[in-house]
């Protein structure tokens, strides 16, 4: 048998959690080590998993040799450090999304995985969803016609959260637009690449983190509707629309399970039933890259990252989004 790939879980929360459940799926991995800056919780999480090494720092996993790979699960203003010492460690890392709070900071994640001849991959589950890489099979085949029209959006209800909670806190980077904006614009330029030019607005809370934003990019031929927003609940939907027919991912379409087409007034449901939570295809990607001896993804490449960072910075200027540490 294969020897399996041994993974470490960077920061034990809720989304970590998730992805473990979906890891234990996967044949050939193994969770080895989990670190947190609380031992306690470190330990918690492992006796919840049986997992065998447990670190009351991140950077004792990383000095270790207990693990193949990382997945980094902290708020994202930690990613860009937690990621670079991984990687100086010569440590293959799985990074959520984003994978920096801007394009600089992804820059110097990827130059640094290069530099260590490591993996690298921001956790952008959903370029992995069957449901959806088979839309992006039907479209790039033009089943229908040209595209021109993209309406996505992404929106549940935060406001009752605590302000130091990650999705509030301004120091933890806080906001809709990284935490969940990210999938409406990594949609746009999945099928329709970098726009010609962005138009967004944005409302804030008191404390001055971002709680909703819209964004129109314009393209050629082409436009995508996107929003994001912690103020109420949306049916995060996703409409792609051609000259000869659209595409439907249903609620909630970055983990969606199916299709509907609807050309020549037919319309007919296609369904993609998931594995797991869906963490399951991203999980199948790191590891066919790591046996392949691959530093990046061809299907998320390092390129993909720093394209989708560089819209999340053009948004976050017209908008007048920043953060305290950013100075």
């Amino acid at each position: 048998m294969e020897t399996k790939i041994r993974w470490g879980i960077v920061g034990p929360g809720k989304i970590a959690r998730k992805f473990i459940s979906d890891l234990q799926l996967v044949e050939d991995a193994k969770v080895s080590a989990v670190a947190s800056r609380s031992l306690k919780k470190a330990q918690d999480f492992a006796d919840e998993y049986a997992i065998e090494n447990v670190f009351g720092s991140y950077e004792e996993l990383f000095a270790s040799d207990t693990v193949d790979v990382v997945y980094i699960a902290t708020p994202h203003r930690f990613h860009k450090t937690l990621t670079l010492q991984a990687l100086d460690s010569g440590k293959h890392v799985l990074c959520e999304k984003p994978l920096g709070v801007s394009k600089s900071e992804v820059q110097k994640m990827v130059d640094t995985a290069k530099q260590n001849k490591v993996f690298l991959m921001e956790a952008l589950w959903s370029r992995f969803n069957p449901a959806i890489q088979k839309v992006k099979q039907l479209v790039d085949d033009g089943e229908i016609g040209d595209l021109t029209h993209i309406n996505a959006d992404f929106g549940f209800y935060a406001l009752d959260r605590d302000e130091d909670s990650r999705v509030l806190n301004l120091d933890l980077a806080s906001g809709s637009l990284l935490d969940i904006g990210i999938y409406p614009i990594f949609l746009a330029y999945l099928f329709l690449g970098k726009p010609k030019e962005i138009y967004a607005v944005s409302n804030f809370h008191p404390n001055g983190t971002e709680l909703q934003t819209s964004m129109i990019f314009q393209y050629s031929k082409a436009q995508a509707v996107l929003y994001s927003g912690f103020t109420s609940r949306t049916r995060t939907e996703a409409e792609l629309s051609g000259s000869q027919g659209e595409i439907f991912l249903p609620s909630r379409w970055h983990e969606a399970d199916g299709y509907t087409l609807l050309k020549n007034g037919v319309s007919e449901t296609f369904e993609h039933p998931l594995k797991g939570i869906g963490f399951y295809y991203e999980i199948l990607e790191v590891h066919q890259c790591l046996r392949a001896k691959k530093m990046e993804s061809d299907l998320w490449s390092h390129q993909n990252s720093l394209d989708v960072a560089e819209l999340l910075d053009t948004v976050r200027k017209k908008c007048g989004i920043r953060f305290p540490f950013e100075g």
